[in-house]
């Protein structure tokens, strides 16, 4: 049993086989024992295919993520390309000039168009708590697969929305999936003043598993039909894509691509929509699969690290 889990372990270090169509999630699941408890999570091995952990944009946020919030990265608003970190408290003790001064400076120094925004974005890892949010995550899965739905929504979600907390959005989405009242009631849970099914964690995991197979994956693969654009639904890629409807709605997403315009998908689309508005698809819209990509790299530095841990421990096995 011993060589069988650390079998598993290493798994995360290889490459699964590709599916044209999914019919089981098997391939794409590992087992990891050493964080908190043990757990099954979904391969990280996609972000790596196509390098989509060398862009700027999942990188920033997963600066952002690890960074206390006492500190902030000054940034590129379109590519998030970092060009200074400080102290919050010596951002703010500048006069509004002298903020100016410095934008404009940043600007020239790397030879960027006046109008391009600079952001100064604030570290958050107060809200993305990830070891607090491991353990949910194999719950998260196994209810997804469950109900015949990609597991890898479930990862990803819990990641990014409310990871390891239970906090009503201002906007008020609730629960571990961040349902709204009324797309709650929607997929069949009950949200009224007495009962909130939302904050139950596997009524959650039905309902936004649900939403996904039901709404978001079906009007995904209409929006991109309306293009020809080939797809996968296995494909890194196209998650992503579900992701943004899951998020903003599918008539948020059908206007930006059709602003758009594009002849294919893939990685170039995704990042083509992080730099494109359109309705109510606006900077948090853009930003959001950037922080499940951010994400999903950071939860896979820490499986790595814990798994490097033990290949003394294999080799000693396999002598004996």
């Amino acid at each position: 049993m011993k060589i069988m889990r650390f079998s598993f372990l290493l798994s995360l270090l290889v490459t699964f086989p590709a599916c044209s169509q999914i019919t089981s999630w098997d391939d794409e699941m590992v087992e990891n024992t050493n964080i908190k408890q043990a757990g099954i999570l979904m391969n990280a091995k996609p972000l790596f295919d196509l390098s989509w952990n060398t862009l700027p944009q999942p990188n920033f946020w997963k600066e952002i993520m690890l960074l206390s919030p006492d500190s902030c990265l000054i940034n590129v608003a379109s590519s998030r390309i970092v060009l200074a970190k400080m102290s919050n408290k010596d951002w703010a003790k500048q006069s509004e000039l002298q903020k100016t001064i410095f934008k404009d400076s940043a600007k020239l120094a790397n030879r960027l168009p006046e109008d391009e925004k600079i952001f100064i974005t604030t570290g958050k890892n107060d809200f993305y708590r990830f070891n607090d949010v491991y353990p949910s995550i194999s719950r998260g899965i196994v209810a997804f697969e469950s109900h015949g739905v990609d597991p890898w929504y479930a990862q990803a979600i819990l990641l990014i929305e409310s990871p390891g907390q239970l906090k009503k959005s201002v906007a008020g989405a609730y629960g571990a999936f961040q349902l709204m009242p009324s797309v709650a009631r929607a997929q069949g849970l009950t949200v009224n003043s007495s009962i909130d099914d939302r904050k139950d964690f596997e009524k959650s995991a039905y309902g936004a598993s649900r939403l996904i197979s039901r709404v978001c994956i079906p009007e995904a693969k209409k929006i991109l039909n309306d293009y020809q654009i080939t797809y996968n639904e296995s494909d890194l890629w196209f998650r992503l894509f579900v992701l943004h409807v899951y998020h903003a709605g599918a008539m948020n997403v059908k206007a930006v691509v059709n602003k758009i315009s594009p002849t294919e998908g893939g990685q170039a689309l995704i990042t083509k929509m992080w730099q494109t508005s359109a309705a109510s698809f606006g900077n948090s819209s853009q930003n959001y699969t950037q922080l499940a990509l951010a994400s999903q790299i950071i939860l896979h530095d820490m499986t790595k690290q814990h798994c490097v841990k033990l290949f003394d421990c294999i080799d000693e096995l396999v002598v004996q």
